[in-house]
């Protein structure tokens, strides 16, 4: 048997690697909309505040990843750690990503929180929040 650890980092990795140019975008897009509750929330902060529902975070990244300015983009987990309490999950940590937009190399780092909580059907993500590093003055 998996334990619950273990199906919760299996999740992050799959959300992770959703946000990815390539073949196979289309089904990690479905995919990543099988990881969340139809009612999760996901918060940008980055300086400019942003809420969205999942169709509202799923369908402009799907956008921006199909119309050709990212080449080789990938983000990926660096280090993070889950917290379990019953029916309840939670992944913090930090995240990573780099590829080539418009043709120019681009790195870039964040944090992310992702709240899961256990259903009939599994795991899901109820809501997600991040902000990403931004230059200093």
């Amino acid at each position: 048997m998996i334990d619950d650890e273990t199906t919760i980092l299996a999740i992050v990795d799959r959300f992770f690697g959703a946000f990815a140019s390539g073949p196979g975008l289309d089904e990690r897009m479905a995919e990543l909309r099988s990881l969340f509750l139809p009612g999760a929330v996901v918060v940008r902060t980055c300086g400019d505040l942003a809420v969205y529902d999942v169709d509202g975070f799923v369908e402009p990244r799907h956008e921006l990843l199909a119309d050709g300015s990212f080449e080789d983009f990938a983000e990926w987990p660096v280090a993070g750690t889950v917290t379990v309490y019953g029916d309840v999950a939670h992944w913090w940590g930090d995240y990573a990503k780099g590829g080539r937009r418009d043709g120019a190399p681009f790195e870039g780092r964040g944090v992310k929180s992702i709240q899961l909580v256990r259903t009939d059907a599994g795991w899901r993500i109820s809501a997600a929040a991040w902000d990403d590093e931004r230059p200093h003055p």
